[in-house]
């Protein structure tokens, strides 16, 4: 039984990568009946995923140019409401192809329209660049910076994507909320993540506290940031990185894991059991691990990931933990939330596993977004003295 809506029924992947797209209506980043007519040219090639691309991608060019037209007319807002829409598509698109300059391009077309639509919609979004000297010389981070509407320094939130998402999605569904809590937002794309994986060519790193602290020096030097009140926070794989990144730099305030993980080694081991026997409940193509990691096989990624794990490293988390977690999550098992939870050495720390009922049962919140994005914002707004 399926606790959420299935798209394309018996296959997981492509059913999520449409979630991915309905539920970014809420921040006026998607319209189902545009999302639909994308769905229903793809009901006779489901696992197609040359075919996904051209749907998607072919919607956000219809899109982008309806936003085009009203821009002409000079109707910003209008404008911008396309242009937001045909990011989204654009990265729809873009997700199930291998890496390759048309997937550079595709995202660089989100990229161009999402920065467009937010200077229309959402002109509290900023551009922001984190050095990053560990990798390259000159290297840097990239971030969208979305300032809360609050007088004098308030506190803030780093907030890290996961295996195959990006700022620009995240700042909208993650972090929208959090502002409204009078909250800024840090939505960066860190190592083997977004846009820094696809235009810089920086893989993923175990010892994530190395990018979130670069991430905290750079905004911590804001006068509209109160040093003392910034929260650390990742969703999905970022479900690692933000309890790894918060034991390592006694800095942050507070540490939300949306979607919590513990062994994330043992998690692909499942997933590969998975692959290997032609199971669909998967999230991502086969290349996306090798290529998030740097690594140029499964086997190679495989050895890189024995780092990945939580196991005598959550124990030195002291500041406020929130975890957030689907009860019937099957990308990353419940399990792994509550064997980190167990082992997190904060006295102040909540576990909070949705239902069906409750709403957001499934993989970070993938069948109801609102509801997570909500009670994360919540949450922080409690442990760092924002409004509720």
């Amino acid at each position: 039984m399926s606790h959420w809506f299935e798209y394309f029924p018996g296959h997981h992947m492509w059913s999520q990568g449409m979630m991915f797209g309905i539920e970014m209506q809420t921040w006026g980043a998607a319209a189902i009946g545009e999302i639909d007519q994308v769905g229903q040219r793809l009901r006779d090639h489901v696992g197609d995923n040359e075919r996904w691309w051209q749907e998607w991608t072919a919607m956000a060019r219809r899109i982008e140019g309806f936003g085009d037209a009203e821009e002409a007319r000079g109707h910003a807002l209008t404008a911008g409401a396309y242009y937001l829409r045909a990011a989204v598509y654009y990265f729809c698109g873009e997700r199930f192809i291998a890496p390759s300059e048309r997937k550079w391009s595709t995202y660089r077309d989100c990229l161009r329209c999402f920065e467009k639509g937010i200077a229309r919609r959402y002109p509290a979004i900023e551009r922001v660049e984190v050095p990053y000297r560990e990798h390259a010389e000159g290297a840097v981070l990239p971030a969208w910076f979305l300032k809360a509407d609050v007088a004098g320094p308030a506190p803030a939130v780093v907030m890290f994507d996961g295996l195959d998402n990006a700022k620009e999605l995240s700042v909208l569904f993650g972090g929208v909320e959090i502002a409204r809590r009078g909250i800024h937002v840090l939505a960066i794309d860190g190592p083997g993540q977004g846009e820094a994986l696809r235009l810089r060519g920086i893989p993923s790193r175990y010892d994530y506290e190395v990018p979130a602290r670069a991430a905290l020096d750079c905004i911590t030097q804001r006068p509209d940031v109160d040093a003392r009140r910034v929260a650390v926070m990742g969703f999905s794989m970022g479900g690692y990185y933000a309890p790894r990144a918060a034991a390592m730099e006694p800095r942050f305030a507070a540490c939300v894991a949306w979607g919590g993980h513990w062994d994330y080694h043992e998690s692909w081991v499942r997933r590969r059991r998975i692959m290997e026997s032609g199971g669909t409940k998967l999230s991502a193509p086969s290349f996306q691990l090798p290529w998030v990691l740097g690594m140029p096989d499964m086997e190679a990624s495989m050895k890189k990931l024995e780092n990945y794990r939580l196991t005598g490293v959550a124990e030195r988390i002291r500041c406020p933990f929130f975890c957030i977690h689907g009860e019937h999550d099957n990308i990353v098992p419940l399990e792994f939330a509550e064997k980190l939870y167990a082992a997190v050495g904060a006295a102040d720390k909540t576990l909070k596993v949705l239902s069906a009922h409750d709403g957001g049962s499934e993989h970070c919140q993938e069948d109801n977004r609102q509801v997570g994005a909500n009670l994360v914002a919540d949450w922080l707004a409690e442990r760092l003295g924002g409004r509720l």
